[in-house]
C-alpha cells in the first residue's frame, strides 16, 4: 500500500489535491502508512461495502462471469479474473454504472 500511495503522490500536478477512499483493511489503516501531504485518505465507516463502489463490480464480476466455475489451477482463475478486468476496464460506461448509486446521485435513500 505504501508503493502505492506514493506513486499516486508523485503523479499528481504541482498544487494538487488528492482524496483516496479506503475501506478499513488493515494495510490502509497501519500506523507505518506514511502519507504524503498532498493526498488525504478518506476512510469509509466499518462494515460498510455498500459505500465502496469496487464492491459492486466484485458482485458484477462473481455474477456474469465466476458463477459455477470449476478451476483447475490457482492461473486459471487468476487467468480468468485478468481477462474479465481488461475487458470491463474497456467498457468505462458500463464501469461506471456499476459503481454508480442511485441514493448517491439522487439524494434520496430507499
Amino acid at each position: 500500500m505504501q508503493f502505492h500511495i506514493d506513486g499516486s503522490s508523485t503523479q499528481l500536478m504541482p498544487r494538487a489535491h488528492a482524496m483516496l477512499q479506503l475501506d478499513r483493511a488493515g494495510w490502509y489503516t497501519a500506523e507505518a502508512l506514511a502519507v504524503p501531504k498532498n493526498i488525504t485518505p478518506l476512510l469509509l465507516p466499518p462494515r460498510s461495502p455498500e459505500l465502496n463502489p469496487v464492491e459492486n463490480v466484485r458482485q458484477c464480476m462473481r455474477q456474469n462471469r465466476l458463477t459455477n466455475c470449476v478451476f483447475k489451477t490457482y492461473d486459471d482463475i487468476v487467468g480468468l479474473c485478468c481477462e474479465i478486468w481488461t475487458k470491463l476496464i474497456g467498457r468505462t460506461w458500463t464501469l461506471m454504472s456499476i459503481g454508480m448509486r442511485d441514493w448517491a446521485t439522487t439524494g434520496q435513500v430507499q
